[in-house]
């Protein structure tokens, strides 16, 4: 596991997660909703359950549901309005 996270930016833990009343599972990096997971991908979640104990493996887990989210193109601050 030690060559998937080089960067140890998992053991920060960036990401979080909660479940919702209709068993879709809201996914969260850094406080911000990302991704809402529903039926079939949300069992994959079920994992989750089994690793509480391991932080980094949930953390990892909760990436790969995400995919590659960031490519360095996000929208920081308030948009400009063309007057």
């Amino acid at each position: 596991m030690s060559g998937i996270d080089k960067r140890n930016r998992l053991s920060e833990e960036p990401f979080t997660y909660q479940i919702m009343k209709k068993g879709t599972v809201a996914i969260y990096y850094e406080g911000k909703q990302i991704k809402v997971v529903k039926e079939k991908e949300a069992e994959r979640l079920a994992k989750i359950h089994e690793a509480e104990q391991q932080t980094i493996e949930v953390q990892l887990l909760l990436a790969k549901m995400t995919g590659n989210f960031k490519r360095g193109n996000e929208k920081f601050g308030k948009h400009k309005r063309k007057t």
